[in-house]
This record gives C-alpha cells, sequence and structure tokens, in this order.
C-alpha cells in the first residue's frame, strides 16, 4: 500500500489504498451494478476484436527466453516484448511491433475472465491499442481511428472495469467539440468511475471540473479533494496536476479547505474499512 503526505494548509492525507466501494461523478456512493453502465455500443464481439496482425520476427532481444515465451503465446512475456517496442527499453523503439504483441494479446484473450491472473494485462493491452488508433503510428498502417479507439477503451473500460480505459474513455467523451448532453454524462460517469478506482489522471481532471464548475454546479470543496489526491500520485512531468491543485488552492475559502479536509478523511477512513 502506498503511503500518501501532501498537505493542503494544516492538514496531510494518509495512506490510501485502491479498493473500495462505488463512488459517482461527485464521489457519492453508487449501485454496485453502475459498473456495468450502459454508455457505449455494444461490446465488440470476438470477430471485430481479432483483426489479424502482421507477423513479428523480432530480433536482437535482451532476453531469448522472453521471445520464446512470446511467441509460444504467453501472454505476460508479449505484453514485456510489446512495452519494450513500444519505450525502446532495450530495443530500437518500434511502435508498429509493440502494436503487433498488443494485438496479438487482444486478439487471443478478448474473452477471458475479467478474474482471470491475465486479465489486468490483457485489459492493458487494449488501452494500449486505442491510444496508438487515437494518434496512429506513422508510415504505417495505422492511422488515427477515434471509432476505433473508442471501441478499445470501451471494451477494457466495460468488460474488464480497467481504470485506465475508463479515464480515456471519459476523456473521448468529454473532449468531443460537438459534445452531446449525453455525451457530456456518460464521459462524467466514466470519469467518476475511474477516480474512485485512485486513476490520478481522472481524479486530476474530476477536481478541476468540479473546482471550477466546467459544466457541472461548482462543488469547490469536493474538487479540491480530488486534486489533492490526484496530486500525491502525480509523475514529475504531470505538471498539469499540480498546477491544477496550486491554482485551486489559492482560490479556495478557509471554509473550502476545511470541509475538502473532511472529505479527505472520510475518503481515507472509507478506505481502511
Amino acid at each position: 500500500m502506498r503511503t500518501f503526505k501532501r498537505t493542503i494548509l494544516a492538514f496531510a492525507l494518509a495512506a490510501i489504498p485502491v479498493a473500495g466501494p462505488g463512488f459517482g461523478f461527485d464521489g457519492a456512493p453508487v449501485n454496485p451494478q453502475d459498473t456495468a453502465l450502459p454508455v457505449v455500443a455494444p461490446q465488440p464481439g470476438t470477430a471485430a476484436l481479432k483483426r489479424a496482425a502482421t507477423p513479428v520476427t523480432p530480433t536482437d532481444l535482451p532476453n531469448s527466453s522472453v521471445m520464446s515465451l512470446a511467441e509460444a503465446g504467453h501472454p505476460v512475456a508479449q505484453w514485456k516484448l510489446g512495452k519494450m517496442y513500444a519505450e525502446g527499453d532495450g530495443v530500437a523503439q518500434d511502435d508498429m511491433r509493440a502494436f503487433e504483441y498488443f494485438s496479438r494479446i487482444a486478439n487471443a484473450h478478448a474473452e477471458d475472465s475479467p478474474s482471470a491472473p491475465q486479465a489486468s494485462i490483457v485489459a492493458n493491452a487494449f488501452v494500449a491499442l486505442g491510444r496508438y488508433y487515437l494518434s496512429g503510428i506513422p508510415n504505417s498502417k495505422i492511422k488515427p481511428d477515434t471509432e476505433r479507439a473508442r471501441e478499445m477503451f470501451s471494451y477494457a473500460a466495460s468488460y474488464f472495469g480497467n481504470a485506465d480505459a475508463q479515464y480515456d474513455l471519459a476523456r473521448l467523451y468529454l473532449k468531443t467539440p460537438d459534445a452531446s448532453r449525453d455525451d457530456f454524462r456518460y464521459g462524467a460517469r466514466w470519469l467518476g468511475l475511474a477516480a474512485q478506482k485512485g486513476q490520478h489522471q481522472a481524479q486530476a481532471l474530476l477536481g478541476q471540473m468540479l473546482f471550477n464548475g466546467d459544466r457541472v454546479p461548482p462543488q469547490r470543496a469536493r474538487g479540491l479533494m480530488w486534486l489533492a489526491l490526484a496530486r500525491d500520485s502525480a509523475t514529475a512531468d504531470e505538471a498539469w496536476i499540480k498546477d491544477g491543485y496550486n491554482r485551486a488552492m489559492a482560490k479556495a475559502s478557509e471554509d473550502d479547505r476545511a470541509m475538502a479536509l473532511q472529505m479527505l478523511e472520510h475518503w481515507v477512513q472509507g478506505r481502511r474499512d
């Protein structure tokens, strides 16, 4: 369990585990059955997800046993190789090879049980594919395809309950230029689910929206709570999260800060129970 210690004026955050009861967009409890939200098109069937990938023949890998396991269909090894190629970790960076390894995982394991040992890897593979479809891969057959990205995120978010997928899906709904009221409602719900699971980017975006009253009635104290939680998990290159927290702190009243403290204490206590 990771321990968070950040100060909002005169108080500090205590340890916050990841699991807990469901919360809605504003952090209020919701029916656990609501996690299977009818907010996306029907999940793509196996045929729709299993698009053939170009055979991969990796070379110059630092660990031949990983390559052998990957070629034998081991999802953990395939994920490791996909990440290596995506990040250029020990091999020449190659997004197309990474895409192909992630595709192998998705093709072979789309219908695995969400409780299977490899479920998180399968869900992460769908998220990785969705992000490739969002941006495309230069000089390849993978072109930007928002709808295909939405399918990938929707499947991982709905079937596997993956928090990163829920956040990415929420952003697709919320950032659509001509977003409808339903789009915003769907996006807000997915954002709330991801934030409740501890996805810190979702917590930051949710906190900003609530604090600033961005298309929702302002809830400054609750927004400050989410921003404080997000700030604890932000990486060094996520200045937007830390900046958002600092701006909110500068604008918050003493009452906002006091109420945020109460909400944080309630949150921490709820995660410990």
